[in-house]
C-alpha cells in the first residue's frame, strides 16, 4: 500500500523522500542543491509529504531530523 503512495509522488517529492531516507539529518539547503529546486520549493514538497503521512520532523529545525513514517520505507 505505502509503496504505491511513494510510486505516485511527483519526481521532486520522490527525490526528497529518497534523500531523507538515506540521510535523516539532511538540511533543506542540501536537499535544494541535490534536487535542483529552491528551498521554498523544498518546503512546499516537504509539506505535501507530511500531509500524505510519509515524513515527520522530529526535534527543532536545527539539530532535529526527518523520520520516515512506518510502513513507508
Amino acid at each position: 500500500m505505502a509503496e504505491g503512495l511513494v510510486e505516485r509522488l511527483a519526481e521532486s517529492q520522490r527525490k526528497i523522500f529518497d534523500l531523507v531516507k538515506e540521510n535523516p539529518y539532511i538540511s533543506k539547503k542540501e536537499l535544494s542543491d541535490k534536487v535542483g529546486i529552491s528551498t521554498t520549493a523544498i518546503d512546499k514538497n516537504i509539506s505535501q509529504l507530511k500531509k500524505k503521512g510519509l515524513l515527520k520532523r522530529v526535534g527543532p529545525d536545527r539539530g532535529g531530523y526527518w523520520e520516515i513514517q512506518r510502513g513507508n520505507e
